[in-house]
């Protein structure tokens, strides 16, 4: 059975910063793209960076370019998000989000296989 976790999130003041985590298990993560996504209420799911299977290229979207840091650790079988310089709009659910044969999308619709969520708040 696949599955992923998402955990680290919670309330940070504007300008600090989280690590979230994605635990995957009942497949090996490195055979899939990984993506982060994001969802505000009253906002469209949004994709925020993925991390391609094989290689471990990244792709960020323009807003957290530069802020947030995604990575993978094959032996934990765990991909991290990295955010820094968090901003109020940045706060949403997180998710992350597993798809097979892709690369470099940020499309949600290519993604097959979803977790629960993180909340992430940032607010002074």
């Amino acid at each position: 059975q696949l599955q992923l976790v998402e955990s680290g999130g919670g309330l940070v003041q504007p300008g600090g910063s989280l690590r979230l985590s994605c635990a995957a298990s009942g497949f090996s993560l490195d055979y899939y793209t990984i993506g982060w996504f994001r969802h505000a209420p009253g906002k469209e799911r949004e994709g925020v960076v993925c991390i391609n299977s094989g290689d471990g290229t990244t792709y960020y979207v323009d807003s957290v370019k530069g802020r947030y840091t995604i990575s993978r650790d094959n032996a934990k079988n765990t991909v991290y998000l990295k955010m820094n310089s968090l901003r109020p709009s940045d706060t949403a659910v997180y998710y992350c989000a597993a798809g097979f044969a892709i690369r470099s999308t940020l499309g949600p619709e290519q993604y097959n296989c979803w977790g629960q969520g993180t909340q992430v708040t940032v607010s002074s």
